[in-house]
């Protein structure tokens, strides 16, 4: 099985792991997940980790193929738009996003946004298949977490979103809407049918209990063996009574609001009005 490079960005700020994906035998790339750094408490935005991303694109003289996002993230802003408009690329999602962006649009009042996913350069469905370079890749729909998430094979290498985290740590919430603890621990299961081998990437580390470093990449036997939340010891219904007892304690991510407003739109920002300022949101007693 074709081994593509993978490179990991660490945004600490938001605990995110953006991937550049490359086939070395063309030098074709993608990009997963990147980030625009955003700071709630000023609402200012900077592209830093976006700006690191693409240095070592062109320090490895690397072309982009797709800018991919997992799904619609709730804990960080999108850097797609940026990274597009200075390196070219598709922007692509799962096909689902339209349900996501249905769900939300009432609530932000968002009356000029499209639900049909329009958004994104392109929706990918459930076992599409696609390429970066010559490594053949193909899409796991895992919803659960989301209606959207998709999982990205490309090779040896799955990167799985927030559907799992390292073992030690377990995984998603299914509390947003739309989520489903039942089609997590299905989704789950397709992710784990893969091959022992297959390196899987995470999107976000918050390091476990007694773990002293950050950690993003493991494979699917070590989940399938150690994962504390969804090892092959643990039941479908085990899981979801685990799952739906944990979501209920849980708190909302503290950038949710302002995520989800800029990722609908596939990471572009609100037009100005006619002060040239731009604004985000915030609901009242709605959420």
């Amino acid at each position: 099985m074709s081994r593509p490079d993978v490179s990991a960005f660490f945004d600490a700020a938001t605990f995110t792991i953006t991937y550049i994906v490359a086939d070395p035998s063309s030098g074709r790339a993608a990009v997963i997940d990147p980030v625009l750094d955003f700071d709630p408490a000023s609402g200012r935005t900077s592209t830093k980790s976006a700006d690191d991303v693409i240095a070592a694109i062109e320090g490895k003289n690397l072309e982009i193929d797709w800018i991919l996002e997992t799904h619609v993230h709730a804990d960080h802003l999108s850097g797609a738009p940026y990274i597009r408009e200075k390196l070219g690329g598709k922007t692509a999602i799962g096909t689902n996003v339209a349900t996501v962006q249905e769900t939300f649009k009432n609530i932000f009042n968002l009356k000029d946004l499209a639900t049909d996913g329009s958004q994104f350069d392109h929706l990918f469905a459930d076992s599409e298949s696609f390429a970066v370079g010559n490594i053949a890749g193909h899409i796991i729909a895992t919803p659960g977490h989301t209606p959207a998430c998709i999982t990205y094979v490309i090779g040896d290498a799955a990167f799985v979103g927030d559907t799992l985290f390292m073992p030690d740590f377990g995984s998603a919430r299914t509390d947003f809407p739309g989520g489903d603890a039942a089609q997590l621990y299905d989704s789950i299961q397709k992710i784990l049918s893969l091959p022992d081998e297959t390196r899987l990437f995470i999107c976000h580390d918050y390091k476990a209990p007694g773990r002293d470093v950050y950690a993003w990449e493991t494979t699917v036997a070590e989940q399938r063996a150690n994962n504390i939340h969804i090892s092959d010891s643990v039941s479908r219904d085990a899981f979801i009574e685990m799952r739906e007892g944990r979501d209920s304690q849980l708190g909302m991510p503290k950038l949710i609001l302002p995520s989800l407003q800029v990722n609908l739109r596939a990471g572009r920002l609100p037009e100005p009005e006619d002060n040239d300022i731009r604004y985000l949101k915030i609901p009242l007693d709605a959420v």
